[in-house]
């Protein structure tokens, strides 16, 4: 089940991650000078852009597929593309590259994949490591609204509508269904959807169960401020809208190492 989610996952993932959020960080890593570690790199949709604007990044995924869908990726772009960049496949909890970066991301959410204080903490106290003194955190969770934290038995799915076409001719549709919640560790049990239809007319469906711990802001904060860093904004959208401004998309930290 690993295996199969991995691979559809990652074979996916480019199509329905379109969220406006590359220019935004490909902004903070120019401003930062490099190098920048996007942690969460997936298949290189932030990562070579930022390479393309001239910032050396490193990226680090623990999906081998993710990784070798980026790899191929590169492998089209021109050498001083390929030049800025690094993958490595590893934990982010727990990694050591023997190397400081100015600017560490991570997009899309991969930090909501952490389920427990204890690897938050230690996802955070690793980036600190590998942070130059004054170095910036940049990343995102998303914001559960409190509606949706009341799961009805048969909670409908939320999906994109509009299928995306696939090289190979096949026609998907994705979408998710809250299944439950624990409220007490605030982890949202879900289920990912996707509706295949193949060019010969054959159909499918692949279901695949999802954990994400939602967080609160002021929770993401006191866990910022107890890991050594020093939060300078929160946003809630990529147009740098400050939090409490107007109704949130995301949840989006900016933190310095102090």
């Amino acid at each position: 089940m690993a295996e199969l989610y991995d691979k559809l996952s990652s074979e996916f993932y480019d199509y329905h991650a379109k969220r406006g959020d590359v220019k935004f960080f490909v902004d903070y890593a120019l401003e930062s000078g490099g190098p920048v570690l996007e942690l969460g790199c997936g298949t290189g949709r932030v990562l070579i852009p930022t390479a393309r604007a001239g910032v050396q990044i490193t990226g680090l995924d623990l999906s081998a597929e993710m990784l070798k869908l980026c790899q191929a990726k590169l492998e089209t772009e021109p050498e001083d593309v390929r030049s800025k960049t690094e993958l490595i496949q590893a934990d982010m909890r727990s990694y050591d590259l023997q190397r400081r970066f100015s600017l560490v991301t991570i997009t899309f959410g991969p930090f909501n994949n952490l389920l427990s204080v204890k690897d938050q903490l230690d996802c955070l106290a690793c980036i600190h490591r590998h942070l130059n003194d004054g170095g910036r955190l940049i990343f995102d969770v998303f914001f559960m609204k409190p509606a949706g934290l009341v799961i009805q038995e048969e909670t409908p799915v939320v999906a994109n509508n509009t299928p995306f076409l696939m090289p190979d001719g096949r026609s998907v549709t994705w979408g998710l269904r809250f299944h439950n919640v624990d409220y007490q560790h605030q982890i949202i049990h879900e289920e990912l959807l996707y509706e295949i239809r193949y060019p010969n007319g054959h159909q499918e469906r692949l279901v695949y169960p999802v954990a994400l711990r939602f967080f609160f802001r002021f929770e993401v904060e006191h866990l910022l401020v107890r890991a050594g860093y020093a939060v300078e904004a929160v946003y809630a959208d990529f147009n740098r809208t400050p939090f409490g401004a107007k109704p949130p998309d995301e949840l989006i930290f900016i933190a310095r190492k102090k």
